[in-house]
Formats: structure tokens, sequence, C-alpha cells
């Protein structure tokens, strides 16, 4: 087994890491959280992307990433074609 490094957090000495079991695939990796200053540690039993998406919608089930989705407020984005902006729609 393998505990390998893939983020750190600036300002606290946090880290994410990959728990690598023997045998498995990449995709099958766990994700850990190391709180850096502390010995407390969280697993997530998803993926690298799996816990990023989860951390920035507001469903993973995290004691140190559950503030950022309200830090980041998510926002409602709206897409307009080039013909609606320019208004060459229709010509």
């Amino acid at each position: 087994m393998k505990v390998l490094p893939w983020a750190f957090e600036e300002g606290t000495g946090a880290f994410l890491y990959w728990l690598a079991r023997p045998g498995q695939h990449p995709d099958e990796w766990t994700v850990l959280y190391n709180e850096g200053r502390g010995p407390l540690w969280e697993q997530h039993d998803m993926g690298c992307l799996a816990f990023l998406l989860a951390v920035l919608t507001g469903t993973a089930e995290t004691a140190y990433f559950g503030h950022l989705h309200e830090v980041l407020k998510p926002i409602v984005h709206r897409f307009t074609t080039a013909d609606a902006i320019l208004g060459t729609a229709g010509q």
C-alpha cells in the first residue's frame, strides 16, 4: 500500500493523498486528507475527480472543505449564441 501526495493546501500544511493499494487501477484509488499540522485524517472512498466535484458542489462529507461551496458561491451561467449577440439571426 502506498500513500501518494497530489495536492497541498497553502497556508495550512494540509495534503490530499491517493491511497494506492496493490493490484488497484489508479481510477480505484481512495482520496485521503491529512490536516497537516495534526493527526486527523479523512478518507473518501472515491477518486480525485469525484472528490473535487463533491467539494465544489457542496455534497462532500468533509469537516475540512465544506466551507468552500459557500465561499465560492456558484453562479448561474447563461450562454448566448454569436447570432443572438451580433444580431445576425434571420439574415
